[in-house]
């Protein structure tokens, strides 16, 4: 069994990652859960609609290997160009 010193920490916005999904941008289904940050496989803009707000916000001209730290709950497929994204949490 692996040892984990921070097991008994307690998780935050700002704490690293424990887990991670593959983001798939839709126009109408939310991300399976919130995301800490989003990692960036490939060069784009992604439209992103955070948690506390209704509309999209694109950032644009991302360069592969950027992690977006954003709580983030849909990445819409309208205006999303960058690739192979990941989610964090």
């Amino acid at each position: 069994m692996i040892s984990d010193p921070f097991a008994r920490t307690q998780d935050s916005p700002t704490s690293p990652a424990e887990a991670c999904f593959a983001i798939i941008p839709d126009d109408v289904a939310e991300l399976p859960v919130a995301t800490k940050g989003i990692y960036i496989g490939g060069d784009g803009d992604v439209a992103i609609i955070t948690l506390n707000n209704s509309a999209p916000v694109t950032f644009r001209n991302l360069l592969a290997g950027t992690v977006l730290d954003v709580r983030a709950r849909a990445i819409m497929a309208t205006g999303t160009t960058a690739t192979d994204m990941v989610g964090l949490y």
